[in-house]
């Protein structure tokens, strides 16, 4: 089931190339590599046996980062008799060797000023986990809709730990239909117990995932996921995703388990709010009145009406009595 030969020069130069050029033919490739098509091909016949190169859905090679492969192709190991350990991790202990190689062939496959355009669900599979698996500070993500997919769940809660392990921060912002889905209430419950911060909000424009500020990914077609995703390195791009980002954020309500059960009901200062809005007092004057800021002011109204889905103070202020939250 596993090779037990060293890994040699040649098939670890293909690697780094596949890392590099996935797109490229078996010719091209070769002639970077100094080797014939048929050594290439043997060498790619054998990173795809140890689960370093993945077939893509458009044709060719998707390369997979050596700790993502090594988990794939031992999963099943582990989970066999004792006497297979040694095996296992001379295995793994190959495969990792290549970590060296991986990232410094991953430095030089795009620039930091680029904006690449990934497909095929497997590339999109490893561009995310390489980000997450080698970010150093930070995780910022925008989820829309209404709920996880259970299997995507599963995925990343471990992914998440791990990188909360580290001592990454880690913020999600939901919106507040997803408190109404049992399986995202209970992630959001286990990787805020580990350490994330989870908000949720009214309306999101996109999911959009940003790696220690250098990076983010957002998918091409917002409505079709598997279409393919954008990976931004661009700094003027980056910088207005994270404002978004921030926009969006500073909106949004802590995910709380109270919340969760009840909805986000507002608190005795929103309602306090709400009543001074609803008489039509202006930001200043309810500042003074509650003896808050007025930037406050500003922050909690804006969260009321995205909550209710007004586009007027006025209207907020129908939509909290119909609502019950005021009277």
């Amino acid at each position: 089931m596993y090779e037990t030969g060293e890994i040699d020069a040649a098939t670890s130069r293909i690697y780094r190339l596949r890392v590099m050029h996935a797109t490229e033919s078996l010719e091209r490739i070769a002639t970077r590599a100094g080797v014939t098509p048929q050594e290439a091909a043997a060498a790619e016949s054998r990173l795809a046996a140890l689960g370093l190169l993945q077939p893509a859905p458009s044709g060719g090679w998707a390369a997979v980062s050596p700790e993502t492969a090594a988990d794939t192709l031992l999963a099943a190991a582990q989970r066999e008799v004792l006497e297979r350990q040694s095996a296992i991790a001379a295995t793994r202990a190959r495969l990792h060797a290549l970590t060296g190689e991986y990232l410094e062939a991953r430095s030089l496959r795009s620039d930091k000023g680029s904006i690449e355009i990934i497909e095929g669900i497997d590339s999109i599979r490893s561009v995310i986990d390489d980000l997450a698996r080698h970010c150093s500070s930070s995780v910022d993500a925008l989820i829309p809709g209404g709920g996880l997919d259970e299997a995507a769940i599963s995925s990343a809660t471990r992914l998440d730990r791990e990188t909360l392990a580290r001592g990454v921060r880690m913020r999600t912002l939901l919106q507040h239909s997803a408190r109404k889905h049992p399986p995202t209430a209970r992630y959001a419950a286990q990787i805020s117990a580990a350490g994330a911060r989870i908000r949720s909000t009214g309306v999101l424009p996109s999911r959009i995932l940003i790696a220690d500020n250098e990076s983010a990914v957002l998918p091409v077609d917002p409505e079709d996921h598997a279409a393919g995703v954008v990976l931004v390195r661009d700094p003027a791009v980056l910088s207005f995703l994270r404002r978004l980002f921030e926009h969006h954020w500073d909106r949004g309500l802590e995910f709380t388990a109270e919340e969760q059960e009840n909805g986000p009901e507002p608190t005795q200062l929103e309602r306090d709010v709400l009543l001074l809005l609803a008489a039509g007092k202006k930001n200043d004057v309810i500042a003074h009145q509650l003896g808050i800021s007025p930037r406050s002011v500003s922050r909690i109204v804006a969260h009321l009406m995205d909550r209710l889905g007004a586009t007027s103070r006025f209207q907020a202020g129908v939509r909290a009595a119909m609502n019950g939250w005021i009277s």
